[in-house]
């Protein structure tokens, strides 16, 4: 089961990630809107950081050309795409693409499907990043290929088991459900809590 921590902010959370040995870690770029938004050079920082087993993902929305090239040259493992690309954009990606959908656009994921340069997809809530979960069942409903398929959308320490017996993805990604409740950043305790989880409940599937 992999287990992508997403938004992190600072060198000090991909601390976290190290100590967990999760596999992805997911930073949002190119978004003011979202709050855990960062630079580029921000995002080298915690790149640098991270243990070189991670796999690092840069998560955007309707990227351009020019912010998929700056990507490319920061050294990120993964794109993940949020919304639309632009038309003959996709061709020119030379790293693996993980395309996020959300309840309001999932009738897309036939087209993405048949896309050889798509590595993954990434199943979340309507507003992504903000904590609520969806109907589950909408993805059980999608047929399952060999790509990977990561359930996101408000999962946390508490639900991320039923979510994993439900649907038996491929991986799971968090991020508000490993922040603190009062202040931002996120909370190494609740990091533990899921990663422990996760693999708790792969054990017990497994046996």
């Amino acid at each position: 089961m992999k287990i992508k921590i997403c938004g992190l902010t600072t060198p000090k959370e991909a601390e976290y990630l190290n100590t967990n040995h999760v596999d992805f870690a997911g930073m949002v770029l190119f978004y003011p809107k979202s709050k855990r938004n960062i630079s580029l050079e921000q995002a080298k920082a915690i790149q640098q950081a991270l243990h070189p087993e991670i796999q690092t993902v840069a998560v955007v929305v309707s990227p351009t050309i020019k912010q998929v090239q700056q990507i490319e040259a920061a050294g990120f493992d993964y794109l993940q795409i949020h919304g639309n690309l632009p038309e003959g954009l996709f061709h020119r990606i030379n790293i693996p693409v993980l395309k996020a959908f959300n309840i309001k656009d999932m009738d897309q994921y036939e087209f993405y499907h048949s896309c050889s340069g798509i590595a993954g997809y990434v199943f979340d809530a309507q507003e992504p990043g903000s904590g609520k979960t969806f109907d589950w069942s909408l993805v059980k409903q999608i047929p399952r290929d060999e790509k990977l398929l990561l359930l996101a959308g408000g999962l946390t320490p508490d639900n991320v088991k039923m979510a994993i017996t439900y649907l038996n993805p491929d991986g799971v990604d968090v991020s508000s459900g490993v922040e603190y409740s009062d202040r931002p950043g996120k909370d190494p305790i609740k990091i533990h809590a899921f990663v422990s989880n996760v693999r708790s409940s792969s054990i017990n599937r497994e046996s």
